[in-house]
């Protein structure tokens, strides 16, 4: 049986930074577990997300339960199954979060995870191409950043449309203050996305000690006692186990309460449901699940030219890929949203309390993204720190179907108000004089919803998740957490969760940036635990 110093479950955003930090000391022999494939054609092309948000060679494709609160729908939820996890097929928006979202984290009980501890991390993560290394952000990093160089006068448009309606612009939302109206910053350069898997794995595949198993399916963590020595996974037809010194689950806030479940690690009136042998008892196992419910709202434009359902449809489509392949720009290099705003609904707030994301175009079902025939601009709105917590649990002990995902959106009152409040603030800033040469008719919902009734029933009825679970495996010292702050699941030796299920609440904005710096902040604390480890070894050894 081959055993390694580190087993890493998930090459996601957070696993494959792990690995390639990890191995980057030649002593250790690090393995990295994907359950998807190496790689697809269509990750490295920008607007590609649209093509992979229902590709099953790429995407796990999970649903949501039917629920009253979301009209009884089934939900999409997309995630990554692929090298570079979601990184290779999300939006690519590029969000920090706000500083006070970590100094909560520290007062639930997450030491060592507040602003101070993290900043660094982010401004290691990144080389900012757009920025001199003001504000605290990175220009040496492996990930690029740069902001989005679309030119339209329709951005010029709704920057002023935003002023007007009493909204400031923001040149670095991802420094010290995000409140305003900005251009996107996304995980884009040169028109390539800039996935982890490019980043930070392609580098770090030469070193003879980080070895990658793809196309590889953890089915179970192994249990000496309380200690976890290793993990089972499905490769084809073949059964493999492999041994450990530590095992790091990096499989996403889907996936990583799943594996802990099959495991037999969790609430044990669940795995005893499905006959799971309860080998530690840890109730809080894919409780605390949080994502962003997205409502969006289109309008017909009177002008085509500012319109990618004009200038993307057709012979356009033609001269939007030509333009890409040549010069890497257009159409085809966009993030999913080429501006965003981060606004308060009370300007009594201390922070903004919403996001939105302003698109130059629209599309008729976010399941398949396929364009409007009419030129028409779309702007869709989340709370930023939802309150309301679903679930995540296994249907079945069958490893490989799919678990029962929860979301309860809107179950708060605080997420219904603020949902109602950000829905009002985008027609507000349509609807000033700086948007009367673009702006003809709501077309979606219409200008006949108008009380907070109507509002809230048709985002029951229409809004989808922005796909950004996190939660799950929750950081904290209480019963209410799962790993403690060092990511280490409470009760059990040798096993730790390192993604975004280990957040204890959600991040100001797209989750992608903080999973990837809890891939760095866990290379920093396994570094350290592994040479402290042989410090005392070496001092047993002299005495």
């Amino acid at each position: 049986m081959q055993t390694y110093d580190y087993v890493i479950v998930g090459a996601g955003s957070a696993g494959a930074v792990l690995a390639s930090r990890l191995s980057e000391d030649p002593a250790v022999e690090v393995l990295l577990i994907e359950a998807g494939v190496e790689s697809h054609p269509y990750t490295r092309m920008p607007l590609s997300f649209g093509l992979l948000i229902d590709r099953p060679e790429a995407n796990w494709l999970y649903e949501s339960e039917p629920e009253p609160n979301t009209a009884h729908r089934k939900i999409p939820v997309p995630r990554g199954k692929i090298l570079g996890g979601s990184s290779a097929i999300n939006g690519m928006v590029w969000v920090r979060g706000q500083p006070q979202d970590y100094e909560t984290w520290e007062k639930m009980g997450a030491r060592g995870w507040a602003w101070r501890d993290l900043a660094p991390l982010f401004q290691k993560i990144e080389h900012f191409v757009d920025g001199d290394g003001a504000n605290g952000r990175g220009t040496e990093g492996p990930l690029k950043v740069t902001v989005v160089s679309d030119e339209n006068p329709l951005y010029d448009a709704l920057f002023e449309a935003g002023k007007d309606a009493g909204y400031p612009v923001n040149p670095d939302y991802n420094s010290l203050d995000q409140e305003g109206i900005v251009k996107t910053q996304a995980s884009i350069y040169q028109g390539r996305r800039m996935s982890v898997a490019h980043c930070y794995l392609e580098p770090a595949r030469r070193r003879p000690n980080l070895h990658i198993a793809t196309q590889a399916h953890v089915t179970e963590l192994v249990l000496d006692g309380k200690r976890c020595t290793g993990v089972r996974y499905r490769r084809g037809n073949e059964q493999v186990t492999v041994r450990a010194l530590e095992t790091v689950l990096c499989a996403g806030g889907v996936a990583s309460p799943q594996l802990l479940e099959l495991s037999g690690i969790g609430n044990p009136q669940i795995l005893q449901q499905h006959g799971i042998e309860v080998k530690h008892a840890l109730p809080a196992v894919g409780e605390n699940f949080r994502d962003h419910l997205n409502a969006r709202i289109v309008w017909r434009l009177k002008d085509p030219r500012v319109s990618y359902n004009h200038m993307a449809r057709g012979l356009g489509a033609v001269t939007q890929m030509m333009k890409y392949i040549t010069t890497g720009t257009g159409f085809m290099s966009l993030p999913s949203a080429p501006m965003l705003a981060f606004l308060k609904t009370d300007p009594a707030m201390a922070t903004p309390d919403v996001q939105m994301h302003l698109v130059p175009y629209s599309i008729k079902d976010p399941k398949t993204r396929k364009l409007q025939d009419f030129p028409s601009m779309t702007i869709a709105c989340y709370q930023l720190r939802p309150e309301s917590l679903g679930s995540i649990h296994i249907r079945s002990a069958d490893p490989m179907v799919q678990p029962c995902i929860q979301f309860n959106f809107l179950s708060d009152p605080v997420d219904q108000k603020a949902m109602i409040d950000g829905f009002r603030m985008m027609r507000r800033i349509v609807a000033t004089a700086a948007m009367d040469r673009y702006r003809d008719v709501e077309v979606s919902p219409g200008e006949h919803l108008q009380s907070d009734l109507e509002i809230l029933d048709w985002i029951r009825a229409h809004a989808h998740t922005a796909y950004h679970p996190i939660g799950t495996c929750r950081m904290g010292a209480g019963s209410d957490a799962v790993v403690d702050p060092k990511l280490r699941v409470h009760g059990l030796a040798g096993l730790r969760v390192a993604d975004a299920s280990i957040f204890p609440t959600m991040p100001s904005g797209n989750t992608n940036a903080p999973a990837i710096m809890v891939g760095e902040k866990a290379a920093e604390i396994l570094k350290a635990s592994h040479a402290l480890q042989k410090r005392i070894q070496g001092e047993l050894e002299v005495a």
